[in-house]
């Protein structure tokens, strides 16, 4: 399992105490570092000075946030060196189709939608923690 930390993208308060509350539920043990806008995204990962960033074990982004969109994070993050091959999961309560096709026509490397029921969110997040965490690289 990677020890780096998590990126969660997520203008929500209460969707950030519900992801951590779900990957605690499932022994994900990596820290979370949480952005609340794309702006901060980004100065997370692609400091302005050009020098390495943060980089994640993973990145779950949400496609409505406020300075910068997520499917502006994403277009950002794939047309960087730096973070071109960062796993990014687009973790969204978005339910239109177009944010779907241009999240991967972007680089995505998964979209799931959030569920409602905490229960089905703990399933969902076990499951992004099993895949993106637990089997390595080479194996996906």
């Amino acid at each position: 399992m990677s020890d780096r930390p998590i990126l969660l993208v997520e203008d929500s308060p209460d969707d950030v105490l519900l992801t951590r509350r779900a990957f605690k539920k499932n022994h994900i043990r990596n820290a979370i570092v949480v952005a609340s806008d794309g702006a901060e995204a980004l100065a997370h990962l692609l400091p302005e000075d050009g020098s390495e960033g943060l980089h994640p074990a993973l990145v779950l982004l949400d496609v409505k946030l406020p300075k910068v969109d997520g499917l502006e994070v994403l277009r950002r993050i794939r047309d960087d060196e730096r973070t071109c091959h960062l796993p990014v999961v687009v973790l969204t309560t978005s339910n239109e189709e177009r944010d779907i096709v241009t999240s991967y026509r972007l680089g995505a490397n998964s979209f799931v939608r959030k569920p409602v029921v905490f229960e089905e969110f703990v399933a969902a997040v076990n499951a992004l923690g099993v895949y993106w965490l637990l089997i390595p690289a080479g194996a996906r």
